[in-house]
C-alpha cells in the first residue's frame, strides 16, 4: 500500500489536536510539531490542505492555532488522508491506463487482489474516527487477534 508520511503525519497531527484541544480551544501548530516530532513547516502545509477540506479551522492572534471543525467522532481517518491528497491504493498502476504496473499491456495477474485490498483499506479507514484513534479503540476491529495478543499467547 502506498501510504506515505503525508497521510500518517496528518492523522497523527489531527489526533493530537483532538486530544489536546478539539473544538474547545485552539492549539498552536508548534505544540503539535513538538509533541509529535513533525517539522513545523510540514505541518503548516498539511493543515492548509485540511483547512481547505473543512476538517480544521484557524484562530488568529494570541492563543491562536487550530481547532477541529467538527467533533472528533464525526471525522473519519479516510477523510484526513484524502484531504492531504494521499491515495489509498495497493496497486502501482496508473488509473485510466491500460498498462500494468510493470509497464506491459494489460493488468498483472494479481491486479484485482491488490485493487480490492486498497478498497478494503479505504472501507476500514472510513469506519475509524479520530475519537476512536484518541481513545485507542482501533485494535481488534478486524475481528482477528492483534500481534500483541498473538505473541502473548505463545
Amino acid at each position: 500500500m502506498r501510504l506515505t508520511s503525508k497521510g500518517r503525519y496528518a492523522v497523527m497531527a489531527l489526533a493530537d489536536l483532538a486530544q489536546n484541544g478539539g473544538r474547545q480551544r485552539a492549539v498552536p501548530l508548534q505544540d503539535i510539531a513538538q509533541r509529535q516530532g513533525i517539522s513545523l513547516s510540514y505541518l503548516e502545509q498539511l493543515f492548509a490542505r485540511m483547512r481547505q477540506a473543512g476538517l480544521v479551522g484557524g484562530v488568529r492572534g494570541p492563543g491562536g492555532g487550530y481547532k477541529l471543525a467538527r467533533p472528533s467522532r464525526d471525522i473519519r481517518v479516510s477523510e484526513v488522508i484524502a484531504a492531504v491528497n494521499e491515495p489509498i491504493k495497493a496497486t502501482r498502476c496508473v488509473d485510466g491506463s491500460l498498462k500494468s504496473c510493470m509497464g506491459q499491456e494489460g493488468r498483472c495477474i494479481a491486479h484485482d487482489l491488490w485493487d480490492e485490498l486498497g478498497r478494503q483499506i479505504f472501507v476500514f479507514l472510513s469506519t475509524v474516527s479520530l475519537e476512536d484513534v484518541v481513545e485507542q479503540r482501533v485494535l481488534g476491529r478486524a475481528g482477528v487477534p492483534n500481534m500483541r495478543q498473538v505473541l502473548a499467547a505463545e
